[in-house]
Order: C-alpha cells, then sequence, then structure tokens
C-alpha cells in the first residue's frame, strides 16, 4: 500500500511540473512581411537625424552585379512608442535604443516566430552610428539569412516534382511548379519562369574535376565556361546570337558553402551577343569531391525597365536548397 501511495505522489508531481512548464511556455504567432522588408524601430527624430542616415546606409547597401543599383533590404520605420500588438510581429526588426549601455544583440522568435530581431542600443548617437557600422556585415548576413529562410518557405509551398534532374544528374533542387524545363540534354538544365516583364532562369550542369583548376584566374575560368554554355545552349532571338557575360562590366567572385561543400560565387552581368538583351546573373560552381567533378548552378533574369532584387533573390533560394547525392 505504501509502495504504491509512493508511486502515485511521484506520478503528481511530475504531471504539475510539466503543467508548470506549459504554462510559461509563450505563444508566438507567425510572422509576417514582405520578403527583404526591415521593420526598423526607432524615435522619427533619431530617423530624421545621423543615425537614420546611417540606418540607411546599412540597409541601402546596393547589391552587387545589378544593371542599375538596387538596395538588398526595403526599410519601414515606426516610433519606438508604437511597437506593439501586430507590428511586432514583423519577420525582420532592427531595434534603436537610446540611453542605455553600449549593446549589439541578435535574437530569433523574440515576439513571433519564425523573426530575427538585433537591438543596437547607446547612450548616444555617434555610440549607435560606431556600433552600426562595427556590425554593417553582420547585420546583413543575419537578416539576409531570415529571409532566404521565409523564401525557401514560400518556394516549397508548390514544388515542382519533376525527377529528371535527380535522375540525370544526381542532385535535388528545390523550385515552383511555375518553373519548366526549357531544355534538358544528358548533362545539362536550362528551366525558365515566365514573368510578366520577361524571364527568370536556372542552369544546371556538371563539368569533370579537370574543368577549374583552384588558383587566382578562378573567375576568368568561371567565365569562359559560362560564355561557353550561353554559345552552346542559351541562344537569342536573332539567328545566330547567344548569351554572353558583359566584359563592360567587372565581375564579382568570393568563395562560400553551398550543401556543406567548398562553391565559387560569381555575380555579374551577361548580355546577349547581336541583340539588345541583358541582366544580372548569380553563378555557383560547387565542388563534388565524392563524384570528382563541379557541379554549376546558374540564375539570371531578363527583366527589362523593372527592378530585379527580389526576381534574383527567389533564383539564390532555389540554387541554395540544392542537395548533391
Amino acid at each position: 500500500m505504501r509502495h504504491f501511495i509512493l508511486i502515485t505522489l511521484t506520478a503528481l508531481v511530475i504531471l504539475s511540473c510539466g503543467d508548470k512548464k506549459s504554462a510559461n511556455e509563450r505563444i508566438l504567432f507567425d510572422s509576417s512581411g514582405n520578403v527583404n522588408n526591415i521593420l526598423v524601430v526607432t524615435s522619427n527624430d533619431l530617423w530624421k537625424g545621423s543615425v537614420g542616415e546611417a540606418i540607411r546606409g546599412v540597409l541601402s547597401t546596393p547589391i552587387y552585379g545589378f544593371p542599375v543599383d538596387e538596395p538588398m533590404f526595403s526599410i519601414n520605420q515606426i516610433p519606438t512608442q508604437v511597437f506593439s500588438d501586430f507590428v511586432t510581429r514583423n519577420r525582420s526588426i532592427l531595434k534603436i535604443e537610446t540611453g542605455k549601455q553600449a549593446e549589439f544583440k541578435v535574437s530569433e522568435n523574440v515576439y513571433a516566430k519564425p523573426q530575427k530581431v538585433i537591438v543596437v542600443a547607446g547612450k548616444t548617437k555617434t555610440e549607435i552610428i560606431g556600433l552600426l557600422k562595427e556590425h554593417t556585415e553582420k547585420i546583413l548576413e543575419e537578416f539576409k539569412k531570415e529571409e532566404l529562410r521565409e523564401q525557401m518557405r514560400r518556394i516549397g509551398k508548390s514544388l515542382n516534382r519533376t525527377k529528371s534532374i535527380e535522375e540525370t544528374l544526381g542532385l535535388s533542387i528545390k523550385f515552383q511548379t511555375a518553373y519548366r524545363i526549357a531544355k534538358q540534354t544528358d548533362d545539362f538544365f536550362w528551366l525558365r519562369k515566365d514573368i510578366s516583364t520577361g524571364t527568370t532562369n536556372i542552369l544546371i550542369y556538371e563539368l569533370p574535376q579537370s574543368a577549374i583548376t583552384k588558383n587566382d584566374d578562378v573567375i576568368n575560368q568561371v567565365i569562359k565556361i559560362r560564355d561557353s554554355i550561353g554559345k552552346q545552349y542559351i541562344s537569342g532571338p536573332v539567328d545566330g546570337s547567344f548569351m554572353i557575360t558583359e566584359n563592360a562590366y567587372t565581375s564579382f567572385q568570393i568563395e562560400t558553402i553551398i550543401d556543406n561543400k567548398m562553391a565559387f560565387e560569381t555575380r555579374g552581368l551577361w548580355q546577349v551577343e547581336g541583340a539588345f538583351m541583358g541582366g544580372p546573373y548569380i553563378n555557383y560552381v560547387i565542388e563534388d569531391k565524392i563524384n570528382k567533378r563541379w557541379v554549376v548552378l546558374e540564375g539570371f533574369a531578363f527583366a527589362p525597365s523593372v527592378e530585379k532584387r527580389n526576381h534574383m533573390f527567389e533564383l539564390e533560394a532555389i540554387i541554395k536548397s540544392v542537395n548533391i547525392n
């Protein structure tokens, strides 16, 4: 009997602790907001002055490889006193706090989920501006990571279920049903989506390991390869025309990680030889050591007379969903 009572009391204690834990858990609303839109929470006085200028200088950093400068993020500002209720559910938030100890803090899921909140605090304007400049790269990196995650979530709502890419190239990639396979060979795919002003496009192909030598000349090797691919597969509207890299605009390259593999990211402008067409491109050459090859994924947009940021961002998100078998 005593043994039974002990077991019963133990169970009641465990259940009580569990109920307490559940009661303390916060229920967070789903976050909201347009992709690449940052909510800035600060007083109107600061926004109109040097602090606001510094914030805009960070968040409006132009994206490299566009024919016309476009900011990395769009910005909405609200005064601190109205930051409450549904406004707090914005997905990406930058809060400026004055009269406090200097602090730079990155938090997740503070008021909603998923959410990224960055707080920059300082006793003076000078201190806040200094922190903004010091952490510019971190601010851009954190917000871009959050927005890429949201873009990938949206892509996942309507996935194209084609298996031909995986069966042919041994890799999977997530893209919407709005994309169609415009061209396919044994080792090359061209995905295309019609938009109101043109098209967005993704190229997927593989190269032998010997095709690229890792040295100081990698960017020229990549451009030479993409030009040969353009000539072979991407024809223009006029007979004999094809896509090439625009030489008048210097392409930019960095080393990065895609699918946990070393990759070269190249950005620049493309044009059609023999026709008045062009736009931005982003190219990733991924080292696939296991299969002794390079996997190339490129996104490019043809969208004359309109902003291209969100089109290119979608292409980048699709490419970064790649999983090489």
